[in-house]
């Protein structure tokens, strides 16, 4: 985040079943045992959702945009290379963390602790349901992409397996 510019409250976006589609690649995850390198792989080749990009673009005029992902740190340069093919403009990407296998919401709640230390944050949007009641149950103001609700696979990914 750039340090000479007025701190602004946050909009922490999701980028999986928001800004991105990711139902091409659920293939990976229907299969026993699941394909991970192959669904994050696949990431790249995701088409945005319109509405999630349109929100963010929104969210930009008055925040500064976090953008808040289960996705593992090693995904990060194809995550940022796709934001920038679709001229999504935002302030800061939080990613799961190596190793980390606890449930998407659990560690988005305990990221946004973090993020919220120092800074208001104004606004959570997710597609995951667990997610939303999750940061609402810890006091965020939050707003369900209803544009992107996950599979069974991917919710069983992120909120069983904690792998997304």
């Amino acid at each position: 985040m750039d340090p000479d510019r007025p701190r602004r409250p946050l909009a922490v976006v999701d980028i999986d079943g928001v800004l991105a589609d990711v139902g091409h690649r659920l293939h990976h995850l229907e299969r026993r045992p699941k394909d991970w390198k192959g669904f994050f792989a696949s990431a790249r080749s995701d088409p945005p959702h319109p509405q999630g990009l349109a929100l963010a673009a929104e969210l930009a005029e008055d925040h500064d945009v976090v953008l808040l992902t289960g996705r593992p740190e090693h995904c990060r340069a194809d995550t940022e290379a796709w934001m920038a093919e679709h001229g999504v403009a935002y302030d800061l990407l939080v990613m799961r963390p190596p190793g980390n296998r606890r449930a998407a919401a659990e560690v988005k709640v305990g990221l946004l602790g973090l993020l919220a230390a120092d800074r208001e944050v104004a606004v959570v949007v997710d597609d995951d349901p667990a997610v939303i009641a999750a940061a609402g149950t810890a006091g965020y103001r939050t707003r369900l992409a209803p544009w992107g609700r996950p599979a069974e696979s991917l919710r069983q990914a992120q909120e069983v397996e904690g792998r997304t």
